[in-house]
């Protein structure tokens, strides 16, 4: 009787801690959210990873801010939020008592990691802050920007002290020496400069032909200087003398990490050709080759044990740096979301990213379900049919993919035509037809249950990047690069009419629930309302400061929502045009939104490599709260 109490007991503690275990790691779709927001899913994109000095925690820079993760658990454990752009960099203080964040907003954050509090901002830079470090004994933090300056700041007192000039392109890379007496810094503009961090005085400057300089890195005997290179090799300079010692080769592009091993024993690189590579330090022998996807930034943990990849894939690799074998991998992070698209039973949010996967969530509870891999390039559009059995995704890679949304396989072969990247698809409201918008310039007509080619719509001269049908299914609407929106007879393909208004590309088409209003959005800032029947031009929605990007109307014809590359989301009274709302919170570029079918949450997906979730509509349970 006691061992099946005792057995029950392990059973009820292994499902409680499995309860708290995916609890917790769901929690993060709920930090730092902005105003209106109920949720976000994915953790934007990876640009620099950095190990805290006592080795607990490591920082994720990126998308929207920094996360930070537990190094014994490898979970996340803080986000850092702020910055109204991407953040390109971070770095710990020595005594790991100060993060220090750069970004694309032009400034500079410190915070106190002990308290996870924002303590001072710098408005340091005209452009973007690419690179930031601290001198060893944590007096001087040094900031590379896109205006090709360096500066340099008292620590303590946020003071600049000193500005250094010479480079003429981005600062890209930034270096102590390990005693601190030296500045090493990486351009685009092709060199490595090295400074005297104390008099400010430029001591060297390392001269690398054509292959811009992405990286730089001190051995921690302070006698090699390495930098990783556009074109992809990696060089090795005497620290002192600035001449050069060795170059290592293996990599077939650029090399956009590179860091030595805390015994210096052992060298890192990481590259866009979708490797890490480890070498010994002293001979340039490689050592080993840890695939991955581009790599944008590798670290070494401080006892050595653990060497740590960031990619553009949305993954953390924690490896063996003496095995070279695999230790953890962290899902999560995500690039540049190109397109968003809800179930018509609003059960799955599907988006697709820069990369061509596309992931689906359960919008309801927050809850990843699964990631779809085949497309080569992004999946630029989605569309689920009407009956949600099939989702349909059109590629940078020049094919349509359909999928079983079931057992969330291929349906059917890729639908291959076009001889350029398909910006758009979507279903025929009767889910019989499916239609594609490419690059080629042309609108091809397929039939969504075989896959076979029906018929090329000819008439844009430019890129077509919105392909929409009809509430009645009896009209397509298309809109393209050369700046019109094209009419067709969705039956016979035949050319109806042109919509003549926009003095740029026509990047999104929406037809209005009930038919009666064509929306579309473009490069030159403006939505147009047309009259479907007329064809005449009925309203301009004017507001946005940069190209709009998407355009979509509520499931009750009420509300307009669009997305923009100035980083917003404007609500609109569709039958006034009158200005409602804005949704801000992402950090880049918003490519897509799209209405829940009841219509009571938005979703937008974001450059910045998250998706959020906007509440339109509070629920009946939060009104009773």
């Amino acid at each position: 009787m006691k061992m099946r109490l005792f057995s029950i007991f392990l059973m009820l503690l292994l499902i409680s801690s499995v309860l708290l275990s995916n609890t917790f790691a769901q929690n993060y779709t709920q930090w730092e959210l902005p105003d209106g927001a109920i949720a976000r899913l994915g953790k934007g994109r990876i640009t620099q990873i950095k190990y805290s000095p006592d080795g607990t925690h490591l920082a994720v820079a990126g998308g929207i801010g920094v996360w930070f993760y537990d190094t014994s658990t490898y979970q996340e454990v803080d986000l850092l939020t702020g910055h109204t752009e991407l953040v390109t960099t971070v770095a710990f203080s020595p005594d790991g008592k100060t993060v220090a964040t750069g970004s694309w907003d032009g400034t500079i954050r410190l915070w106190d990691s002990t308290t996870d509090t924002y303590k001072k901002r710098l408005i340091a830079h005209n452009l973007s802050t690419d690179a930031i470090t601290f001198s060893p004994d944590g007096k001087i933090l040094a900031t590379g920007s896109a205006d090709g300056n360096i500066r340099l700041w008292d620590a303590d007192t946020v003071e600049l002290t000193k500005t250094l000039t010479g480079h003429t392109g981005r600062v890209l890379s930034v270096a102590f020496s390990p005693d601190g007496q030296t500045l090493a810094t990486g351009s685009d503009d092709g060199t490595t400069r090295i400074w005297d961090a104390h008099a400010g005085k430029r001591k060297n400057t390392l001269i690398r032909q054509g292959a811009f300089v992405w990286s730089v890195a001190f051995s921690p005997d302070g006698q090699t200087l390495a930098t990783g290179n556009y074109d992809s090799s990696i060089q090795f300079w005497d620290a002192h003398t600035g001449t050069h010692k060795m170059t290592l080769t293996g990599h077939t592009e650029g090399v956009l990490s590179v860091v030595f091993s805390p015994d210096g024993r052992t060298f890192a690189s990481g590259s866009g050709d979708g490797t890490v590579r480890l070498w010994d330090a002293h001979t340039g022998k490689h050592q080993n080759a840890l695939t991955h996807w581009d790599v944008w930034s590798v670290a070494f943990s401080p006892d050595g044990r653990t060497f740590a990849s960031g990619s553009s894939d949305g993954t953390l690799r924690f490896w063996d740096p003496h095995t070279g074998k695999p230790k953890r991998t962290v899902t999560g992070h995500t690039v540049g979301i190109r397109s968003v698209a809800f179930s018509p039973d609003g059960r799955t949010l599907a988006f697709g990213d820069w990369r061509g996967a596309i992931r689906l969530w359960d919008p309801n509870t927050n809850a990843y379900k699964n990631t779809l891999t085949e497309h080569e390039w992004d999946a630029a559009s989605l569309a689920f049919s009407p009956d949600g059995k099939t989702l349909v995704s059109g590629s940078g890679d020049h094919t349509v993919h359909l999928w079983d949304m079931t057992n969330k396989t291929i349906l059917r072969a890729s639908l291959i035509g076009h001889t350029d990247r398909v910006y758009s698809v979507a279903f025929s409201p009767d889910g019989n037809t499916i239609v594609s918008g490419s690059g080629d310039n042309t609108v091809r007509l397929w039939n969504a249950n075989t896959g076979q080619h029906q018929k090329t719509l000819i008439g844009h001269t430019e890129e077509v990047f919105s392909v929409v049908f009809s509430p009645d299914g009896n009209m397509i609407a298309t809109g393209s690069r050369d700046g019109t929106v094209r009419l067709w007879d969705a039956h016979t393909g035949a050319y109806q009419n042109t919509l003549i208004g926009h003095t740029d590309s026509v990047w999104s088409v929406a037809f209005s629930p009930n038919g009666k209003t064509i929306a579309t959005a473009s490069a030159d800032n403006n939505v147009h309302l047309w009259d479907t029947r007329t064809r005449k031009q009925k309203k301009t929605l004017t507001g946005h400061t940069w190209e709009i990007k998407d355009v979509a109307f509520s499931p009750n014809g009420k509300t307009i929502a669009t997305a923009s590359a100035d980083n917003n989301i404007h609500l609109w009274d569709a039958d006034t045009g009158r200005y409602q709302k804005t949704l801000t919170g992402h950090r880049n570029s918003v490519n897509s939104v799209v209405f829940s079918p009841d219509g009571k949450t938005l979703t937008s997906g974001s450059l910045d490599g998250t998706v959020l979730l906007w509440e339109l509509i509070p629920s009946a349970s939060k009104n009773r709260q």
